[in-house]
């Protein structure tokens, strides 16, 4: 029995997706990862602040909802990678839309942080979550392109 080297690279690949179609859920996971270093970076910095202080700066404490609504917001950026994984032209379009607002929301606040705390944070938002964002941003939109979708680029 022989298998010509075309069928042997096909059977090699089996039902995996091609690096195109991960190619946007790479730039949310990035995305993402940079939210993480982020909010990492700006709880250092504060705790940097606070022990510099010798503790006279008002402890921030957070109640339970609070903590729940931080889980829930940064957990939601794993669902953009989640959905990008999916590659669906929906699922493209949902992952943009709530990609797309997380970023802002996450820029917009790390710029008044950044404003209020130091301009080391606001840098970090823009070249943690921006940045990475809108590369994301255009991968999905060029991925939507390039599945067909007839209102796209026009």
């Amino acid at each position: 029995m022989t298998s010509s080297p075309s069928n042997l690279r096909r059977s090699a690949q089996g039902p995996s997706m091609s690096y195109h179609q991960n190619k946007p859920a790479l730039f949310w996971l990035t995305t993402a990862v940079g939210a993480v270093l982020f909010l990492t970076l700006q709880s250092f910095s504060y705790m940097n602040d606070y022990l510099k202080a010798n503790g006279t700066i008002p402890a921030i404490t957070f109640d339970a909802g609070a903590l729940w609504m931080f889980s829930i917001f940064y957990g939601a950026w794993i669902v953009t990678v989640l959905l990008a994984l999916i590659g669906t032209v929906r699922s493209l379009w949902t992952a943009l839309i709530l990609g797309g607002l997380l970023i802002f929301v996450n820029s917009f606040t790390g710029v008044f942080d950044g404003l209020r705390d130091g301009g080391h944070i606001a840098f970090s938002a823009l070249f943690f979550i921006t940045l990475p964002g809108l590369c994301a941003i255009v991968v999905t939109w060029r991925q939507l392109k390039l599945k067909g979708t007839p209102h796209v680029g026009k």
